[in-house]
C-alpha cells in the first residue's frame, strides 16, 4: 500500500490545461515551462490572434465582404506547418477546447464567418508550437524558458507576423 497524506495536507490538484500546455511544449520542442509561462503563452497567443484578424479584417474589407473569412487571415506557410503539426500533436493532447477558450475573439467591425471560428483554436496552437520552436533556434540547449526568451520571441513574432 502507498503511504499518502492526509487529505488537509495535500496539495491541490494541477489544473489540467497546465499539465496539457506543459507536454505541447515538451513534444513540440523539448521544452519544459511552468505555471507562470501559461500566462506568458496566453497574451502571447491573443496578441498574435489579434493582430492576424486585424490584417484579415482589411483584407475583408478590400475584397468588399461584411465577414472575415479564413482566407482573409495572413497564414505563412511555416505557420500552417506548425498548425498542422499542433493538430497531429493535439490527437494525443486534447488541447484544442482549452485554446477555444482562451484564444479571446476580438470585436472588430466586421465579424467572423464560421469557418473562421472554427479554426481560431487551431491557428493559436500553431502559434504555440511555432514560438516553441523559436525557443529552441534562438537557444538549441535551453530546456526552461525564461523571461527573456519569451521577450526574444514576441520581438521575432512582431517583426515576421
Amino acid at each position: 500500500m502507498i503511504a499518502q497524506l492526509p487529505a488537509d495536507r495535500m496539495p491541490p490538484p494541477r489544473p489540467t490545461g497546465i499539465s496539457r500546455f506543459e507536454r505541447l511544449f515538451r513534444v513540440a520542442a523539448g521544452l519544459d515551462i511552468d505555471k507562470s509561462d501559461i500566462k506568458r503563452h496566453e497574451d502571447f497567443v491573443n496578441h498574435k490572434i489579434y493582430d492576424l484578424l486585424i490584417c484579415a479584417e482589411e483584407t475583408a474589407r478590400l475584397n468588399g465582404r461584411d465577414v472575415i473569412e479564413l482566407r482573409d487571415l495572413p497564414l505563412t506557410p511555416g505557420l500552417r506547418r506548425c498548425i498542422e503539426d499542433f493538430k497531429e500533436i493535439d490527437e494525443a493532447i486534447e488541447l484544442r477546447p482549452i485554446l477555444d477558450y482562451i484564444a479571446k475573439r476580438p470585436p472588430l467591425g466586421l465579424g467572423y464567418s464560421d469557418e473562421t471560428e472554427a479554426e481560431l483554436s487551431n491557428i493559436a496552437g500553431g502559434i504555440s508550437v511555432a514560438v516553441a520552436r523559436c525557443f529552441k533556434l534562438i537557444d538549441p540547449e535551453l530546456k526552461n524558458p525564461q523571461t527573456k526568451h519569451w521577450e526574444r520571441g514576441f520581438n521575432i513574432f512582431s517583426l515576421l507576423l
